[in-house]
């Protein structure tokens, strides 16, 4: 009879093959839409709601929420915590599609952007606001793609015998092949491969997760037994509608949900989508999918302190709330969650990567390092630093994991924040509002990049309010919503005439003639010599 230790090893393994296989595959087959530089950045903005809407969905949840931000949160917030999940649904998902998805589709093409930074010098006209927010994208983007490493360690270490290291070389390489190959084609198409692992793992192992525990309402009455006299003297906090914490949970909201209007990885997603039909489906696929994903990971996490006696926080951390959580599953359903979480990794990584290298590119390196930059030239451009974005991102990781340098740590957790904070309210302002200034949008990247870097440094003398790297971010975001108008009013605008070639990519006015020969006299006599204006809206 077989060993089950032996057993489970091998489902785990053959799952991981065909895993990466297929991804890896995905990538070689997709190689025909990377032949040039719409292509391997945007699949020729010709992407359709499905693959948009995972891939978006794909790139917003990583290991970070899974593992960290599910443990943490819901060992703070009990229950409460799966507020974050909906906000991350409707705020992060179904408001952003409808707010920015047509806007941003439009205007990108209108003005022929195709990265964020791209977008900001030409709406503004002007190559230090994009030589600005490359730079700033740069600078955050790469500790951030590192942070998606964190937590496979524990998981792994659950799963397998293997060392921490080779894990992240391993995954790191599988996912540079396939973006490498196929650019954002080859990863829309995973991402949709990968969302689907996604929905049907959180599923099960919350599940598995609960029925361990006896059932949902068992579960949920142990937790209103649970005190915690550290965070709260209220009976039954942890199983309450907004938990001990109420203004730390809004910080938590706002920055994990209205962040992702801001990210260069997230919005760029916008830009791909075919059609106007395609953004209203899209709108939709992505809400449910952040529902079930986003949902059900802070759900899960929202019973971590049943499993107190499992894992010592003090001494390990928050990581290891939900590989604790997890440790006790068949290891089926282990090697689903290994998958899953892998699966969340790889996406994120591969728009990170993706994002970073295509902005260096174009919006730094061509025209002004190197001259007279040809497509073919710029593709292998691209394609070289995507290996040297992982090769950093898998040294930092490392580093981090041997060493556990602190300072990484931290540039790690306000990266979301300068990030969203930088961009969010000057690129929301520049699709909707005609009398942004360039002046304004610089007050906010700088802005939100002092505070966030003053954070790690010295955020011990800030308002108690935002020592907190969460809520620091979330309030940079808030202030940048009134720092862009304040400036801008004050500040000289744009030159009229460029300004309305620049928004009349939304609606165009068609002036027809009309010849009416039924009806009463007066429509007649109204029709005659007469032309009729026809609006037409601009459909993508």
């Amino acid at each position: 009879m077989p060993d089950p230790a032996t057993e489970g090893l091998f489902i785990k393994l053959a799952l991981l093959i065909v895993f990466f296989a297929v991804m890896v595959g995905i990538g070689l087959y997709c190689r025909r839409h990377a032949t040039d530089v719409s292509g391997f950045v945007l699949g020729g903005r010709s992407v359709g709601p499905w693959l948009t809407a995972f891939a978006y969905g794909t790139s917003y949840f990583s290991a970070v929420v899974f593992v960290g931000y599910a443990g943490q949160f819901g060992w703070r917030f009990g229950i409460a915590a799966t507020w974050a999940g909906l906000g991350n649904a409707f705020l992060g998902s179904l408001l952003a599609w409808v707010v920015l998805g047509r806007r941003t589709r439009i205007m990108t093409q209108h003005l022929d952007s195709a990265t964020m930074p791209e977008f900001f010098g030409r709406r503004f006209d002007s190559r230090r606001l994009k030589l600005a927010a490359s730079a700033i994208t740069f600078l955050f983007l790469i500790p951030y793609t590192a942070s998606l490493y964190n937590g496979l360690s524990r998981l792994f270490g659950m799963a397998f015998d293997i060392d921490y290291s080779v894990c992240v070389i391993v995954m790191a390489v599988l996912t540079g092949v396939y973006v490498i190959a196929g650019g954002y084609m080859a990863t829309a198409i995973n991402d949709f491969i990968q969302g689907i692992i996604m929905i049907f793992g959180i599923i099960a192992v919350v599940a598995a997760v609960l029925n361990s525990q006896g059932g949902f309402q068992a579960a949920l009455d142990a937790m209103g037994r649970v005190t915690d006299p550290a965070v709260s003297d209220t009976p039954g906090v942890f199983a309450s509608f907004f938990g001990p914490d109420l203004t730390g949970l809004a910080g938590v909201v706002v920055l994990t949900s209205l962040g992702t209007w801001g990210l260069p990885q997230m919005v760029q997603k916008f830009y791909a989508i075919k059609s106007e039909s395609a953004i209203t489906q899209g709108t939709v696929i992505s809400t449910v999918f952040a529902l079930i994903v986003a949902g059900g990971c802070y759900f899960l996490g929202g019973f971590g302190r049943l499993f107190g006696d499992r894992v010592d926080v003090a001494a390990e951390g928050y990581d290891a709330i939900i590989p604790a959580m997890l440790s006790g599953l068949p290891a089926i359903l282990i090697a689903i969650v290994v998958i899953l979480v892998l699966s969340a990794s790889m996406s994120t990584l591969s728009s990170l990567v993706l994002a970073s290298s295509s902005t260096l590119v174009l919006d730094f390196l061509k025209d002004g390092v190197i001259k007279n930059m040809d497509e073919k030239r710029q593709l292998r451009w691209m394609r070289a630093l995507v290996v040297v974005f992982i090769a950093i991102s898998v040294v930092l990781a490392i580093v981090q994991y041997r060493v556990g340098l602190s300072f990484i740590a931290q540039l790690m957790g306000v990266s979301w924040g300068a990030l969203a904070g930088s961009f969010l309210a000057p690129f929301l302002y520049g699709l909707y509002w005609k009398r942004t200034t360039k002046a304004a949008c610089g007050a906010c990247f700088a802005f939100s990049t002092v505070v966030m870097l003053a954070n790690i440094f010295v955020g011990e003398h800030f308002p108690a309010l935002i020592q907190s790297p969460i809520n620091c971010g979330a309030f940079c975001m808030l202030a940048g919503l009134v720092i862009v108008p304040a400036v801008s009013l004050i500040t000289p605008g744009q030159d009229r005439r460029r300004v309305a070639e620049i928004f009349s990519c939304y609606a165009r006015t068609v002036t027809v003639s009309v010849t009416d020969s039924i009806g009463p006299r007066h429509a007649l006599e109204e029709a005659e010599g007469r032309e009729k204006p026809v609006d037409f809206t601009d459909k993508t």
